[in-house]
């Protein structure tokens, strides 16, 4: 198994403090300025350059913890289909800064990848490449609370899986929004599905719209 970090484009965390900055009083008018300053308009949040991602066509689902013969992945859950223009990731709970990120957002995060193998032991075992932002990363942008002790993951499908924090604060963590380099087939969890490269299978949930620190 080997991770790597690839820097970010661009920190959302910036983006987010220019925005409370922002709003926290009106700027001064030009009459106002001292005679030497410049007015300067405030600089607006940004995204970084992304190539446009679609929905990729969902193939067939060949059964419960058969082989999709598309990936070579094993399959598990039931696949859902999510737009990736109006998807959101929420983080709730025992956090300071509630957040609800967009796939773009999410995309624009510090890197990390991996060629990582998960395990469902008695089923199967199955080897990839995997790539996505830093779990811990998500979870220092809504700063979790002093008393948070674990942290839960939630499908669309309704499946869900709770980590302590400090588990799901490994370096090594991420949530994945990239197979082999190209985004996560449906099956397999689009737009995003959860890596612990250290944990079980049931831990790496699929179709992730939400982490709910407890």
């Amino acid at each position: 198994m080997t991770i790597r970090l690839i820097p970010a484009l661009k920190l959302l965390g910036a983006a987010l403090l220019i925005v409370g900055l922002a709003s926290c009083a009106a700027a001064p008018t030009p009459a106002q300025l001292p005679p030497t300053a410049i007015a300067v308009a405030a600089p607006k949040p940004t995204l970084c350059a992304l190539p446009v991602v679609v929905a990729p066509t969902p193939s067939a689902n060949p059964g419960y913890t058969n082989l999709d013969p598309d990936t070579g992945l094993h399959v598990t859950g039931q696949a859902q289909t999510i737009d990736p223009a109006t998807y959101r990731l929420k983080i709730s709970g025992r956090v300071n800064s509630p957040l609800e990120l967009t796939y773009d957002e999410l995309r624009c995060l510090p890197k990390l990848d991996c060629r990582c193998t998960i395990i469902c032991p008695g089923f199967f075992v199955d080897t990839a490449d995997w790539a996505g932002a830093s779990l811990a990363g998500v979870l220092k942008l809504a700063d979790a609370q002093r008393d948070a002790q674990a942290v839960e993951l939630i499908g669309a499908d309704g499946y869900s899986s709770v980590v302590t924090l400090t588990e799901a604060l490994a370096d090594d963590n991420f949530l994945a929004y990239e197979w082999a380099g190209k985004p996560v087939p449906v099956l397999h969890g689009f737009p995003v599905r959860a890596v612990f490269p250290r944990l079980a299978g049931s831990n790496w949930v699929k179709w992730v719209i939400e982490i709910r620190v407890k």
